[in-house]
Protein backbone atom coordinates (compact mmCIF):
# COMPACT_ATOMS: atom_id res chain seq x y z
CA UNK A 1 0.00 0.00 0.00
CA UNK A 2 1.34 3.33 -1.10
CA UNK A 3 1.41 6.44 1.50
CA UNK A 4 -0.32 9.56 0.15
CA UNK A 5 0.98 12.30 1.29
CA UNK A 6 -0.51 15.76 0.75
CA UNK A 7 1.02 19.33 0.80
CA UNK A 8 -1.01 21.68 3.51
CA UNK A 9 1.37 24.58 3.77
CA UNK A 10 3.86 25.39 0.91
CA UNK A 11 6.59 27.62 1.37
CA UNK A 12 5.06 30.75 0.37
CA UNK A 13 1.89 30.02 2.70
CA UNK A 14 4.49 28.88 5.88
CA UNK A 15 6.76 32.25 5.67
CA UNK A 16 2.96 34.52 5.09
CA UNK A 17 1.98 32.10 8.49
CA UNK A 18 4.91 33.26 10.55
CA UNK A 19 4.88 37.40 9.47
CA UNK A 20 1.50 36.85 10.99
CA UNK A 21 2.89 35.40 14.13
CA UNK A 22 5.37 38.14 14.63
CA UNK A 23 2.69 40.37 13.90
CA UNK A 24 0.54 39.17 16.72
CA UNK A 25 3.77 38.32 18.42
CA UNK A 26 4.26 42.32 18.45
CA UNK A 27 0.44 43.45 19.26
CA UNK A 28 0.65 41.56 22.37
CA UNK A 29 3.82 42.66 23.41
CA UNK A 30 4.05 46.68 21.70
CA UNK A 31 5.16 47.94 25.49
CA UNK A 32 8.39 45.20 25.61
CA UNK A 33 11.88 46.49 25.18
CA UNK A 34 12.76 42.47 25.20
CA UNK A 35 10.55 39.20 24.71
CA UNK A 36 11.84 35.75 24.81
CA UNK A 37 11.32 33.00 22.07
CA UNK A 38 11.38 29.79 23.41
CA UNK A 39 11.93 26.93 20.79
CA UNK A 40 11.18 23.07 21.44
CA UNK A 41 14.56 21.36 20.22
CA UNK A 42 14.44 20.60 16.25
CA UNK A 43 11.64 22.27 14.35
CA UNK A 44 10.19 23.84 16.75
CA UNK A 45 13.69 25.85 17.18
CA UNK A 46 13.76 26.78 13.65
CA UNK A 47 10.60 27.82 13.79
CA UNK A 48 11.60 30.08 17.02
CA UNK A 49 14.36 31.40 14.54
CA UNK A 50 12.59 32.36 11.78
CA UNK A 51 9.57 34.00 14.16
CA UNK A 52 12.64 35.82 15.73
CA UNK A 53 13.95 37.39 12.64
CA UNK A 54 10.42 38.54 11.85
CA UNK A 55 9.34 40.44 14.99
CA UNK A 56 12.92 42.26 14.72
CA UNK A 57 12.50 43.29 11.47
CA UNK A 58 8.52 44.80 11.74
CA UNK A 59 9.30 46.18 15.78
CA UNK A 60 11.91 47.59 17.91
CA UNK A 61 11.62 44.56 20.07
CA UNK A 62 14.34 42.51 20.85
CA UNK A 63 14.07 38.67 20.32
CA UNK A 64 16.14 36.64 22.81
CA UNK A 65 16.31 33.27 21.71
CA UNK A 66 16.19 29.96 23.64
CA UNK A 67 15.86 26.28 22.80
CA UNK A 68 14.08 24.34 24.68
CA UNK A 69 16.20 20.50 25.12
CA UNK A 70 13.31 18.26 25.69
CA UNK A 71 13.69 14.79 24.99
CA UNK A 72 10.04 14.05 22.96
CA UNK A 73 9.56 10.30 23.55
CA UNK A 74 10.46 11.24 27.56
CA UNK A 75 8.74 14.67 27.93
CA UNK A 76 8.45 14.03 31.72
CA UNK A 77 12.59 14.00 31.83
CA UNK A 78 13.65 17.26 33.17
CA UNK A 79 14.50 19.67 30.67
CA UNK A 80 16.82 21.66 29.56
CA UNK A 81 16.87 25.65 28.23
CA UNK A 82 20.08 27.15 26.72
CA UNK A 83 19.52 30.03 28.78
CA UNK A 84 19.70 30.21 32.50
CA UNK A 85 16.23 30.87 34.48
CA UNK A 86 17.43 34.33 35.73
CA UNK A 87 17.40 34.98 31.81
CA UNK A 88 13.57 35.16 31.03
CA UNK A 89 12.61 35.59 34.77
CA UNK A 90 9.81 38.48 34.85
CA UNK A 91 9.35 38.33 30.81
CA UNK A 92 7.57 38.34 28.41
CA UNK A 93 8.02 34.31 26.78
CA UNK A 94 6.69 32.54 23.90
CA UNK A 95 6.89 28.58 23.80
CA UNK A 96 7.42 27.20 20.16
CA UNK A 97 7.04 24.10 18.39
CA UNK A 98 6.20 22.70 14.38
CA UNK A 99 3.00 21.10 15.20
CA UNK A 100 0.66 20.95 18.32
CA UNK A 101 -0.81 17.11 18.07
CA UNK A 102 -1.50 15.83 21.61
CA UNK A 103 -0.22 18.95 23.59
CA UNK A 104 2.64 16.66 25.09
CA UNK A 105 5.96 18.00 25.08
CA UNK A 106 4.34 21.93 24.97
CA UNK A 107 2.46 21.12 28.38
CA UNK A 108 5.94 19.90 29.82
CA UNK A 109 7.47 22.72 28.15
CA UNK A 110 5.59 25.15 29.82
CA UNK A 111 5.50 23.03 33.62
CA UNK A 112 9.34 24.07 32.86
CA UNK A 113 8.76 28.06 32.53
CA UNK A 114 6.57 28.15 35.15
CA UNK A 115 9.23 27.86 37.50
CA UNK A 116 9.96 31.12 37.67
CA UNK A 117 7.51 34.58 37.35
CA UNK A 118 6.95 35.66 34.15
CA UNK A 119 5.43 38.60 33.13
CA UNK A 120 3.57 37.22 30.38
CA UNK A 121 3.04 33.60 29.05
CA UNK A 122 2.34 32.67 25.22
CA UNK A 123 2.74 29.68 22.96
CA UNK A 124 2.83 29.26 19.35
CA UNK A 125 2.29 26.70 16.62
CA UNK A 126 2.90 26.24 12.68
CA UNK A 127 0.03 23.48 12.90
CA UNK A 128 -3.05 22.85 15.26
CA UNK A 129 -4.04 19.07 15.24
CA UNK A 130 -6.84 19.38 17.68
CA UNK A 131 -6.37 16.00 18.96
CA UNK A 132 -5.11 17.61 22.65
CA UNK A 133 -4.58 14.72 25.38
CA UNK A 134 -4.10 17.74 27.78
CA UNK A 135 -5.22 20.86 28.38
CA UNK A 136 -3.17 23.26 26.40
CA UNK A 137 -3.75 25.68 23.55
CA UNK A 138 -1.83 27.51 21.12
CA UNK A 139 -2.17 31.13 21.32
CA UNK A 140 -0.80 32.22 17.90
CA UNK A 141 -0.98 29.43 15.15
CA UNK A 142 -0.53 28.54 11.37
CA UNK A 143 -3.13 26.75 10.72
CA UNK A 144 -5.73 24.11 12.51
CA UNK A 145 -6.03 21.23 11.19
CA UNK A 146 -8.44 18.49 11.45
CA UNK A 147 -7.51 15.49 11.25
CA UNK A 148 -7.70 11.95 11.97
CA UNK A 149 -5.52 9.82 14.49
CA UNK A 150 -3.34 7.64 12.14
CA UNK A 151 -2.69 11.09 9.67
CA UNK A 152 0.90 12.34 10.23
CA UNK A 153 1.65 15.63 9.84
CA UNK A 154 5.22 16.82 9.19
CA UNK A 155 7.24 19.95 8.62
CA UNK A 156 9.83 19.79 6.73
CA UNK A 157 12.40 23.16 6.78
CA UNK A 158 15.06 22.65 4.11
CA UNK A 159 16.39 25.77 2.24
CA UNK A 160 14.01 27.36 -0.45
CA UNK A 161 11.45 24.47 0.35
CA UNK A 162 9.83 25.21 4.03
CA UNK A 163 6.76 22.49 3.70
CA UNK A 164 4.23 21.27 6.08
CA UNK A 165 2.59 17.83 4.93
CA UNK A 166 -0.09 15.41 5.94
CA UNK A 167 0.65 11.38 5.48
Amino acid sequence: MQEITSVILDKKQIAHKIKRIAYQIYETNVEEKEVVVAGITGNGFILAEKIKVEVEKISPIKVLLCEVLIDKKNPAEPLETTLKKENYANKSLLLVDDVLHSGTTLIYGVKHFLEVPLKQFKTAVLVDRNHKKYPIKADFKGISLSTSLNENVSVIFEKGNDRAILE
